[in-house]
């Protein structure tokens, strides 16, 4: 990246004054960052991210309504690509350590003078500059995957995997090191990758394989060879390690191209599988959901998002929609667990609900919480915490905040005025 590129930045922080100094006494620029936003708890910053999507967000670790620990969560769903720096009061790295997974470049102490915490930035700075240059690098990784890959490359390429010859890929696998001993039975899901040209057409390039095998290390264990103007990476794990990463790798990807190399990223993901014979199956179904959709644009497709039991498109956006409605009560409702109702992955539910509403997840279920909550103040005589646990909040300030932003009024403020209203209707 070009040096005189800067790095987006929003800054969250429940201390009002020293989000305040922080935003507006440190010269971003000098740093080569560009503060994009400013959030008081945790919900504020994590619908920045959504909106800007930055490329670092810098948290304190403890903040009303979202915790630090669990906004990093939040982030590294809707934008895994942002980097994140904890400031923190407490001089707990046992607790810190918990979201190390979730790309956390930097941990700071508090108190911190300006003076450091500008030191902080240019070791960030630096920090990301490394990230993309790697992800520009052409080089290959630097235990050099060429053994396995070679091994892979006609188990997933040619049809003629028979399911006797199973035992004998597997003794190759471990010669290699692809596999780890005899009691190593990962389940395996093969991923196709392609650049964009401007015009739409294929530009993906083999210095590309170093990059996505670099990202989904991060996650899984992985090979990635070129061929035939893509990157076919096989990715290795258990399912509770598929569950949890792969639709976050698959959003990565994407937005580390956009960002870095400025280039709209198209991938195709397969089921898994449990045999080393049984992937030139799952590359078909990846190159089967890579030709779905607009072929122009960027993002990810599941095989199982095409199965046909599936709605897609606005069909699905709809049924998301009215699942929502029947679930929004649900305090740990997420679009994840939304997903997996609908037996969809994250990053097509996702794709759907913003191309045919125009807005998040979280902005939607937030809307439906408040307009639910706003019917049971007008309509019934609740207490406010009763509300709150209707609508899905086990906390009542942070409902109480929710519901003050979104209907301009606190939930007592407004059964007041209608209670005087009601009143003056009556004298």
């Amino acid at each position: 990246m070009a040096a005189k590129t800067q790095y987006t930045v929003i800054v969250a922080d429940d201390e009002d004054e020293l989000r305040e100094a922080v935003c507006t006494m440190i010269p971003w620029q000098d740093y080569g960052f560009r503060l994009v936003g400013s959030a008081s708890n945790g919900l504020d910053a994590l619908q920045l991210v959504e909106k800007h999507g930055p490329d670092l967000l810098l948290t304190d670790i403890r903040m009303p309504f979202i915790s630090g620990i669990e906004l990093a969560r939040q982030v590294r769903e809707v934008r895994p690509a942002t980097n994140i720096a904890f400031l923190s009061g407490y001089d707990d790295f046992e607790y810190a350590k918990q979201a190390i997974r979730y790309n956390i470049i930097s941990y700071m102490l508090k108190p911190l003078t300006m003076e450091g915490l500008g030191a902080e930035l240019r070791t960030i700075r630096q920090k990301i500059d490394a990230q993309y240059a790697m992800f520009r690098q052409t080089a290959p990784r630097a235990e050099g995957p060429d053994l396995r890959a070679a091994l892979l490359m006609p188990l997933v390429l040619d049809d003629y995997g028979e399911p006797e010859g199973e035992s004998r890929a597997e003794s190759y696998a471990r010669q290699y090191g692809l596999l780890r001993d005899g009691e190593d039975r990962p389940d395996y899901t093969v991923m196709v990758s392609i650049l964009l040209n401007e015009d739409g057409g294929n530009g993906t390039e083999p210095s590309f394989v170093a990059s996505v095998d670099r990202l989904a290390a991060k996650y899984l264990r992985t090979v990635s060879f070129f061929a035939s103007g893509k990157v076919i990476s096989v990715l290795l794990g258990n399912p509770s390690d598929f569950a949890e990463y792969l639709h976050i790798l698959a959003d990565e990807i994407p937005q580390m191209a956009d960002r870095v190399l400025g280039k709209r990223c198209r991938i195709g993901v397969s089921r898994t599988v449990g045999a080393l014979t049984d992937l030139h199956g799952a590359y078909r179904e990846a190159m089967e959901a890579l030709r779905q959709g607009d072929r122009s644009e960027g993002g990810a497709q599941f095989i199982n998002d095409l199965a046909p039991a599936v709605k897609g498109g606005e069909l699905l956006c709809k049924r998301a929609l009215e699942v929502l409605d029947q679930h929004y009560m649900q305090a740990d409702l997420s679009l994840v667990s939304l997903s997996g109702m609908l037996a969809v992955s994250p990053n097509h539910l996702s794709a759907c609900i913003k191309k045919y509403t125009g807005e998040t997840f979280i902005n939607i279920l937030i809307r439906k919480r408040m307009e639910a909550a706003r019917e049971l103040l007008t309509s019934t005589g609740l207490k406010v915490q009763e509300i709150s646990q209707r609508c899905g909040y086990t906390d009542q300030h942070y409902f109480s905040y929710c519901f003050k932003k979104y209907c301009g009024e606190s939930p007592n403020a407004m059964r007041r005025r209608l209670e005087q209203e009601r009143a003056g209707e009556l004298a």
